[in-house]
C-alpha cells in the first residue's frame, strides 16, 4: 500500500522540486549579476546565501504542493457514488442559478469577480456532468488534467522567476507588500505591465519553454491518472500537509533567525513566492508589539520638547504679521529623485523647466521624502507626519477627519481640492482626501473631449494642468481663496506621453529619462499658461516629488535614495533663496503655511524650516524600517525591537557612505522612538472637523 503511494506520487512531487532547485538556482545567478545588486556579498556570504536558498526553495515548494493535493482529492470514483453525485450535481446547478440569475456575493467585489464565478461555476457543471453521465470518459479526463496540472506548475514557476527579475530590475529585492499592494489594482498593473513589456512575445516563449521541459521529463516515463481509494488519498495527502507545515516553519525561523548584515544577501537568500505570502500577511505591522517603546508619560514630555507643544500636546503657532491670502497650488511630481535635475549635477538637461524655476524659488535643497511610495508622499505632505509602519494611513480604514493641511486651511477659508489624472480609487486617495476636507477631483471629472492623451495610470499631465488651469479661473470668480494639491502621473511606466512635445535625443521612448523630461514640459507650460491669468500673482507654488525613482541600496535605507527636489515659487512675494538645512517632506507645509503667516493649533510634528528654533532632522522610511536622521546619524528602528545607528558622511558627487556607530547615540534612539511612535500609535484627529 505505501510503495503504491509513493509509487503514484513521486514522479509529479519529485520532479517539480527538483525544478523549483534548478530554477531557484538560475534566478540567484541572474539577481547576483542584475545592475540593482550595488553591494555583491562575499564568497563566503554567497556560498551561505546558495545553499540556504536551496533549503528555502526546497521548503517553499512543499508548500506549493498544497494545490496539487486538493486538486487530487478530486481524482476519486467516491464523488460519481449516488448519492454524492446528486449532492453535488444539485449544489452546482444552484450556484449556476444563483451567479447568473441573482445579485451574488461575488458583485460586491466588482471588476471582473461576477464573470469570474459565472465561468468557474459553468465549467465545474459541465464538466462533473460529462463526467458522471459518460463514465468512460473518465480516465482520459483524469489522463489530460494531469498533464494540464503538470504544465501549470512548470509554466508557473518559469514566469514566477521572469517575474521576480523584474520586480528586482526595478525595486532591487524580492517581492515585498508593493507587489501585494499592485495586486489590488489588477487593471492599472496588468495595463501597466502590457505597455511596458513585449508580454505577448513572453508569453508565448514561457509556453514553449514550458512544453519542452514537460516533454523532456515525461519523455521516458509517461504519468497515466489512476483511481486513488479514500485511504490511499488520506496517507499521500498527510504526507504533503506535514511536508508544507514544516517547509513553513523553516522558513519563518530563518526570516528572523539567519538574517545577513548584507540587504542584498538577506534578498538573494530568501524565495520570492514566500516574501510574498510574509508581505501579504505582515503589510499591517503593530507598532506597538513589534518595536521599541517609551512609556507614554516619556513619549509626550520628549515630543512637547521636540515639537514645542504644550501640555495638551498642541504647539500653537502664532504670528505678529496678519494673515496673507494666497492662493496655494501644491504639486507633487511622481518619482523626480533630486539626481534628475541639472540643480544636483544632472548632465543631461532633463528638467530645463524645474531649473529655471528654481532660481527664482526658494529651494530646500536638502529635504528627504519619507518614503518610497506615492502614498507615503502624499500622507507627508498632507499630514506632516513621519510616515506609519506596513500600509499608509491613506490605504487603513478609519482615515477620515485627521488633522491635515486640507482641512486646516478649509478652516481658514480655503476650497481645498485634490486634483489626480488617473481614478482616485486607486491607493485609496480619494477615500483618504475626501474624507478630510479635500474635494476629489479626478479623471472621471475630466470631459473626455478635452484628453488629448492618456494611458493604464490616467490623462498626461498637460491635460491634468489643463484642468488645473479651468479650476482656478472658476475659483477665481466664486471663492476668495483656493488649496489645490495635484498628483502628477506621467512620469510613471509605461513613460507614454503625446508625441511631439519634447525632443528625445539619448533618451528611448518608454524611459524614465523620457518621463522626467516630459513632466519637467508639462509644468513648465503649466506655469506659463499661469502667469496669463488674474490669479496669478496672488499664488503660491509648492513643487515637490512624491518620492525618488528608485529606493533600492546596499543598506536598509540609502539616503541619497530618498533625497528629493523641493521648492516654492511665487513671483514678488517669495524672495528666491537656497535653503541648505536638513528637513523633511513634512515640514513643506508647516513651511508654506507661515509664508503666509497662518496663526493656528497646530497637532503637525512637521516644523517650519525657516524657524529660528528649527531643528534639523528627516525622516525616511520602508514599510518596516523607521529611520531618522540628525546630527550626521542615522537610526533605524526595525521589527523584533531591533535598533541600528550610522555615522553618515556626504561625500559631493559622490554616493553618501553610512557605517555602522562605533558607539550609540542614546539621545536620537529616544527621539527617533518618540516620533515614531507619536505618529503610528497617536494619530492625531481634527476635533473641530465637523464645525465647518
Amino acid at each position: 500500500m505505501y510503495h503504491r503511494i509513493i509509487e503514484r506520487a513521486k514522479f509529479f512531487v519529485s520532479r517539480y522540486i527538483a525544478l523549483t532547485l534548478i530554477v531557484g538556482l538560475i534566478l540567484r545567478i541572474a539577481l547576483l549579476m542584475n545592475h540593482q545588486t550595488t553591494a555583491i556579498p562575499g564568497i563566503f556570504e554567497i556560498v551561505k546565501t546558495f545553499i540556504l536558498g536551496v533549503v528555502y526553495d526546497f521548503c517553499f515548494s512543499m508548500v506549493a504542493l498544497i494545490p496539487f493535493l486538493l486538486l487530487f482529492l478530486g481524482w476519486t470514483n467516491f464523488k460519481y457514488n449516488k448519492w454524492v453525485a446528486m449532492l453535488i450535481e444539485g449544489f452546482l446547478v444552484g450556484m449556476v442559478i444563483y451567479v447568473f440569475c441573482f445579485h451574488s456575493i461575488f458583485d460586491q467585489y466588482g471588476g471582473g469577480a461576477p464573470l469570474i464565478a459565472q465561468i468557474f461555476f459553468t465549467y465545474k457543471l459541465v464538466s462533473y456532468s460529462l463526467r458522471l453521465f459518460l463514465p468512460g470518459i473518465r480516465k482520459v479526463w483524469r489522463l489530460v488534467s494531469c498533464q494540464l496540472l503538470f504544465f501549470v506548475y512548470i509554466f508557473l514557476t518559469l514566469l514566477n522567476a521572469v517575474s521576480e527579475y523584474f520586480f528586482w530590475n526595478e525595486f532591487g529585492v524580492r517581492y515585498n507588500f508593493i507587489a501585494v499592494d499592485y495586486l489590488i489594482y489588477t487593471s492599472e498593473v496588468l495595463g501597466n505591465i502590457f505597455e511596458s513589456y513585449p508580454i505577448v512575445p513572453l508569453f508565448v516563449a514561457l509556453v514553449f519553454i514550458a512544453l519542452l521541459i514537460q516533454y523532456w521529463i515525461q519523455r521516458k516515463s509517461f504519468y497515466v491518472g489512476a483511481d486513488w481509494s479514500s485511504r490511499e488519498l488520506i496517507l499521500s495527502g498527510g504526507l504533503i500537509v506535514v511536508g508544507a507545515v514544516f517547509g513553513m516553519s523553516i522558513l519563518s525561523f530563518s526570516r528572523s533567525a539567519l538574517q545577513s548584515e548584507n540587504v542584498f544577501a538577506n534578498e538573494l537568500q530568501s524565495n520570492g513566492c514566500y516574501d510574498f505570502i510574509s508581505a501579504f500577511k505582515e503589510n499591517k505591522l503593530n507598532y506597538e508589539q513589534f518595536y521599541a517603546l517609551q512609556s507614554k508619560e516619556e513619549c509626550e514630555a520628549l515630543m512637547q520638547k521636540l515639537c514645542h507643544r504644550n501640555l495638551q500636546n498642541i504647539q500653537q503657532i502664532s504670528d505678529s504679521a496678519a494673515m496673507v491670502d494666497k492662493n496655494i497650488i501644491l504639486i507633487t511630481v511622481e518619482s523626480l529623485s533630486a539626481s534628475f535635475l541639472k540643480t544636483y549635477g544632472n548632465d543631461k538637461n532633463l528638467t530645463p523647466n524645474l531649473d529655471r524655476l528654481m532660481q527664482e524659488s526658494l529651494v530646500f535643497d536638502s529635504l528627504y521624502a519619507v518614503g518610497n511610495r506615492t502614498v507615503r508622499g502624499l500622507e507627508a505632505v498632507s499630514r506632516c507626519a513621519p510616515p506609519t509602519t506596513g500600509e499608509s494611513l491613506i490605504k487603513r480604514p478609519d482615515n477620515a477627519n485627521l488633522f491635515t493641511v486640507g482641512s486646516l486651511l478649509s478652516r481658514h477659508g480655503y476650497q481645498s481640492k485634490f486634483l489626480y489624472g488617473g481614478n482616485s480609487y486607486f491607493d485609496n486617495m480619494g477615500t483618504y482626501f475626501g474624507g478630510n476636507k479635500y474635494e476629489v477631483i479626478d479623471k472621471k471629472s475630466i470631459d473626455p473631449a478635452k484628453i488629448t492623451f492618456s494611458n493604464i495610470w490616467g490623462v498626461c499631465d498637460e491635460d491634468m494642468f489643463e484642468k488645473a488651469i479651468a479650476i482656478m479661473d472658476e475659483d477665481a470668480i466664486k471663492y476668495e481663496k483656493t488649496f489645490l494639491h495635484i498628483m502628477t502621473v506621467s512620469n510613471h511606466r509605461p513613460f507614454t506621453f503625446p508625441k511631439g512635445r519634447i525632443a528625445l535625443q539619448d533618451e528611448p521612448e518608454k524611459s524614465r529619462d523620457g518621463g522626467v523630461k516630459y513632466t519637467d514640459y508639462a509644468i513648465g507650460k503649466f506655469i506659463e499658461q499661469a502667469k496669463s491669468r488674474s490669479w496669478f500673482k496672488n499664488t503660491i507654488f509648492v513643487v515637490v516629488a512624491d518620492h525618488c525613482a528608485s529606493s533600492a541600496g546596499n543598506i536598509a535605507i540609502p539616503i541619497d535614495n530618498y533625497h528629493i527636489p523641493a521648492f516654492v515659487y511665487s513671483p514678488g512675494y517669495i524672495t528666491p533663496k537656497r535653503v541648505s538645512k536638513l528637513c523633511s517632506q513634512i515640514d513643506l507645509m508647516p513651511t508654506v503655511l507661515g509664508l503666509i503667516h497662518l496663526s493656528y493649533e497646530s497637532k503637525f510634528i512637521g516644523q517650519n524650516i525657516l524657524s529660528p528654533d528649527f531643528d534639523p532632522r528627516a525622516f525616511m522610511a520602508t514599510y518596516q524600517d523607521m529611520g531618522y536622521l540628525k546630527n550626521g546619524i542615522l537610526t533605524v528602528l526595525s521589527p523584533v525591537k531591533r535598533v541600528k545607528q550610522y555615522d553618515v558622511k556626504f561625500i559631493p558627487g559622490k554616493e553618501t557612505e553610512e557605517m555602522p556607530v562605533h558607539k550609540r547615540n542614546l539621545k536620537l534612539i529616544d527621539e527617533a522612538q518618540a516620533f515614531y511612535q507619536t505618529s503610528n500609535m497617536y494619530v492625531d484627529r481634527d476635533t473641530v472637523n465637523n464645525t465647518f
